[in-house]
């Protein structure tokens, strides 16, 4: 058994995140699927390790971490600061400040929309659309001039918002009109050791 272990759920873009880094950074983890339907993720035993009652989960030794953006950047700092994360302050605030935007405009946006279509969540599906596409405007306009998000290279950045930006179209968005961040995400999907998460069938892939 490995020293790490994620708490996960098949169709959870957050946990998918952590899933994704672990995977780009190359490192060996126990898998644990959380049956939310079931409540697991409110029993005594889960909400000792996050009392949110929700996924994911990341115990690393001795170390136990929720919220996924958090999660990334401890991943970062630990295993791919080389690499994943800038060293100089301006690189570091940039990335910062997507880890922030993954909380906000991509929670209450494509990850809100999303939430609405997959699990009847009570979302309402105007504002979160019009979130979305202001979303998909500001990135579009990022990635016409880099290949990631304000960088030539891959970093945590573009891990924290590629999943719930990449499933937009699961909850009815079409990003068709965002050429720029499509390309993005064909990009994202053909690094090294790139895992996807799982489609849902009502999802229309434009």
């Amino acid at each position: 058994m490995s020293e790490r272990k994620l708490y996960s759920f098949p169709l959870s873009g957050n946990a998918h995140r952590v899933a994704l880094f672990l995977s780009f950074l190359g490192l060996d983890y126990d898998l644990v699927q959380v049956d939310l339907k079931a409540g697991e993720q409110k029993t005594d035993a889960f909400l000792q390790m996050n009392p949110n009652g929700k996924v994911p989960v990341y115990e690393d030794g001795d170390d136990t971490l929720y919220e996924s953006t958090a999660i990334l950047m401890y991943l970062a700092l630990k295993y791919g600061a080389d690499t994943w994360l800038p060293s100089d302050p301006y690189g570091r605030a940039v990335v910062q400040k997507y880890l922030n935007l993954a909380g906000t405009a991509v929670a209450n946006g494509p990850a809100a929309a999303r939430l609405a279509k997959l699990f009847g969540a009570p979302v309402d599906l105007d504002q979160a659309y019009s979130i979305t596409a202001d979303l998909f405007s500001k990135l579009e306009t990022v990635l016409g001039k880099t290949a990631f998000l304000e960088s030539d290279t891959p970093t945590v950045a573009d891990v924290a918002i590629y999943t719930y930006v990449a499933h937009a179209p699961e909850g009815g968005f079409d990003p068709s009109p965002y050429p720029a961040v499509i390309a993005w995400i064909n990009r994202i999907e053909a690094l090294p050791g790139f895992v996807p998460m799982i489609k849902s069938p009502i999802a229309k892939v434009a």
